[in-house]
This record gives C-alpha cells, structure tokens and sequence, in this order.
C-alpha cells in the first residue's frame, strides 16, 4: 500500500478529483487529500454539495493552509501527487517555485524529492503563458496529463469517461485500474 496526496483546485471537473479518491480507495492506496478555496466553490456549484461530502473519501484532509502539514515536508514519504483538475494557477505556481498553499507546497515537495507529479490540466484554448508554463512543469518531472476523453472503450456515461482518464493517470503512478485498454478493434 503506498500513499498519495490528491489535490483538487478550482478548475471544473473536480468530479475527475473525487473519482481518484474513489479509486485509490478501492486500490489500498493511502489517499491524503487538499481541496483549494476555488474547489470547494466549484464542489457547490458542480455537485450542489460541499467539501464535506467528499472529506470521507480520504484517508488524511489536510486545509489548504495548513502549511504544517505532514505533507508540506519531504520527510514525510508519499508516492507522489495527482492534481485532478489543475488549474492554471496551480500549474504557474508550481513552475515557478512560488507557492501559496499547502497543495502547491505538497507538489513542490513531490518534485524537490523526486517524486511523480501529474497534473490534469483543465484549461483551454491556450495561450503562450501556459504552453511556456507546461514545459517548464515538464522540464522538472511533472506529467501534465488533461484529462482527454478516449472513445475507443465505447463509453456508456459520463462517469466511464471521468473513469477512464483518470484510470490512465493512476497507471503513472504504476497501479493497474481495471480500464479497457487499446488492443486493436474494439469490435
């Protein structure tokens, strides 16, 4: 069993954070969990609900200025850091060092100790700021991975395709979620 910081910012789809949660649960992954201010007004708006109603899904909550926390130090061993979405504020802070909460804090210190960063991204269209910005988070070791949709699985709903692309971001992490995998003619 490992352990992974999830961090959920204010883009949408924050349905795609809460089904890593769901996830890693199901995969014995200890899950500790960072929700930004934006999230949790995005969690209202998107689900009608509050951050309270997801704080179950994980292991450890952490608040996101709690700068104390466990996993704001490198001597705290996680696997690493899936940002599910990112906003185009955490992916800025995080490349360039800046941080001002406790999630971009934990993604620094993902990265300053070497461990797998992946950030789904949620922003288009894009403009040069955040092309130069993905590349700089690439140069370090981040994996920026949107969240594209595959179709090749034949969804059914709307959850298969939160499902499956965050499915494809756990397997950066090396854990197998159970996902339909490209093998040639679906049919």
């Amino acid at each position: 069993m490992g352990k992974i910081i999830v961090g959920i910012t204010g883009a949408t789809g924050v349905e795609y954070g809460i089904k890593a949660l769901e996830m890693l649960g199901k995969c014995g992954v200890e899950t500790h969990l960072v929700v930004s201010r934006s999230a949790e007004r995005v969690i209202e708006l998107e689900l009608g609900t509050d951050k309270s109603a997801i704080r179950t899904l994980a292991d450890m909550v952490y608040e996101v200025g709690d700068i104390g926390a466990p996993i704001a130090s490198g001597s705290y061993k996680t696997d690493g850091m899936l940002i599910a979405p990112c906003t185009v504020k955490t992916l800025s802070e995080i490349a360039t060092g800046v941080t001002s909460s406790l999630l971009t804090r934990a993604a620094d210190v993902c990265l300053k100790e070497r461990r797998r960063v992946v950030l789904m991204f949620r922003e288009t269209p894009l403009h040069l700021g955040h092309i130069r910005s993905m590349a700089a988070v690439t140069e370090m070791g981040v994996i920026v991975m949107p969240p594209i949709p595959s179709l090749y699985s034949r969804p059914q709903s709307v959850d298969d395709l939160i499902a499956h692309s965050v499915a494809r971001a756990l397997d950066l992490f090396g854990l197998d979620c159970e996902i339909p995998r490209w093998g040639g003619d679906p049919g």
